[in-house]
């Protein structure tokens, strides 16, 4: 690999340091390489305030009204899958991240990169999904791009979304606002859109259908912060599962978590298929679900009123901030033993929103 590289107007710069020559699928999978990837390229040299919050968006302010602003690319293979597609999977995981900064979602854009030969029929079907995620979510796409690029240049549709949101005075979400003996509560069964996704791609039959999660949560969020605006935290554990999620907070924060593997929800169907692959649950992606991170005496009532919502209905408390191993997430074993559960290093399942 070259140590350095010449830019359009001269400028010499040193490349950094990677033990890869090439991208691979691994860069893409929300683990240690995209981290790694992310951290090396892209923030050591975009970098600013709001990049240094490393949250699912950049927070800013404008006047004296704080906003969220949001983007995402999306390229699921399949396109359509049990519970979803492409189109709706883009629109809601668009509102979840702005939502997880704490804004109420307004408005988001919508870029199309279409492979020529693409089926209008399925473009219809994407774009309807879309408009009925949107009106689902109470926000408006209203603003956005087309481009068609040659066959066997693409892969059918690659969608992007951005948003935007407001967020309230009374409202500060960040990892560094964690501390110690805070309760981690993660917002139903885990698992569920990356085992949808696989079953869909290889064919994979059970004996009830496991459907992918893909779900806006904003309406979720605004229940729980009327209950409460002492909510630290709130990510939604998308590529890298609830690990990686778990993973960036504690590293950010520079605290240690402690989980407990027997109140983790899932389902036998889910269970069952991660046995058969071979797959860890922590670290498959979820598309309808969050981790709420907040103080002791706030949990019980939060969790309460999560449970009153659709989405929110097996809301479980699965673990707590603690001063032991900063920066590590440490799981509590159905035997009784502990582990670390680091974020994943490879790639479990490429393409996966």
């Amino acid at each position: 690999m070259q140590n350095k590289i010449t830019i359009n107007d001269g400028l010499v710069c040193p490349i950094p340091k990677s033990e890869y020559e090439k991208v691979v699928m691994a860069h893409g999978g929300g683990g240690t390489l995209s981290n790694q990837l992310i951290q090396k390229m892209f923030l050591s040299q975009f970098d600013n305030e709001m990049l240094q919050q490393e949250h699912d968006g950049a927070i800013f302010k404008i006047g004296n009204q704080r906003f969220a602003f949001s983007t995402d690319s999306y390229v699921v293979n399949p396109i359509f899958f049990p519970g979803g597609d492409i189109g709706d999977l883009a629109v809601n995981g668009t509102v979840n991240d702005i939502s997880m900064c704490g804004a109420k979602p307004l408005y988001i854009s919508a870029g199309f990169i279409i492979e020529e030969g693409f089926e209008m029929d399925d473009l219809w079907r994407v774009v309807l999904s879309m408009k009925e995620a949107a009106k689902k979510a109470g926000v408006q796409i209203v603003t956005g791009d087309t481009k068609v690029v040659d066959h066997g240049k693409g892969d059918k549709i690659y969608i992007n979304t951005a948003g935007i949101g407001v967020i309230p005075d009374e409202i500060n979400i960040s990892a560094e606002n964690c501390s110690v003996g805070d309760k981690i509560i993660v917002s139903g069964r885990i698992a569920e859109h990356g085992v949808a996704i696989m079953s869909a791609r290889e064919g994979l039959e059970f004996e009830s259908q496991i459907k992918s999660d893909s779900a806006a949560l904003n309406g979720l969020v605004e229940n729980m912060f009327k209950v409460t605006n002492q909510i630290h935290v709130l990510r939604d554990p998308t590529r890298g599962g609830i690990s990686s999620a778990l993973n960036e907070i504690a590293q950010k924060s520079n605290l240690g978590m402690l989980i407990h593997q027997d109140t983790i929800p899932m389902t036998e169907q889910v269970k069952a298929a991660c046995e058969l692959l071979g797959l860890d649950p922590l670290y498959i992606a979820n598309e309808g679900k969050l981790i709420a991170i907040l103080p002791a005496n706030n949990a019980d009532t939060v969790l309460e009123e999560m449970r009153k919502h659709p989405l929110g209905k097996n809301s479980a408390i699965i673990g707590e901030i603690v001063n032991e191993n900063p920066g590590t997430v440490i799981m509590e074993t159905l035997i009784g033993s502990k582990r670390v559960v680091d974020m994943l290093s490879g790639e479990q399942l490429p393409r996966i929103c």
